[in-house]
């Protein structure tokens, strides 16, 4: 069944434009169920909102730290019901504390290889 389109939606192109990531990043996730569509055009375009495109923000941000789809999918859903107001319990908090510190290593781990890789540049302008 195809779903009415209201006027504040975009297309999958203009969705990738304002992101960064491909069309077919974007069709990918839809397809796992990382980032559905909104809906569909009746011709059967994927058609997106505005909340998608924080989505896909989020899963930009969460890609370079190591997650898996699946646990992107478990992050957001967990963030999900957290703005919303649904009470997770502990579970939902500490899962999302143990994603945190994940984060939070890797993120430590890309800061020691980049400041590494800032050494070896500053060494080799020094031989040029």
């Amino acid at each position: 069944m195809t779903e009415r389109i209201s006027s504040r939606t975009m297309h999958i192109g203009e969705l990738a434009e304002r992101t960064g990531l491909s069309l077919r990043t974007i069709r990918h996730y839809d397809e796992v169920g990382l980032l559905p569509a909104t809906g569909r055009t009746e011709g059967g375009f994927r058609v997106y909102a505005e909340n998608d495109v924080e989505r896909l923000t989020i899963i930009k941000q969460m890609k370079p730290l190591g997650f898996s789809l699946e646990e992107m999918a478990e992050i957001l859903d967990i963030l999900s019901a957290l703005e919303s107001g649904a009470h997770t319990g502990g579970p939902g908090h500490e899962k999302l504390a143990e994603f945190m510190e994940r984060a939070k290593n890797q993120r430590a781990k890309m800061a020691r290889n980049l400041a590494q890789a800032d050494d070896f540049i500053q060494r080799m302008g020094k031989n040029t």
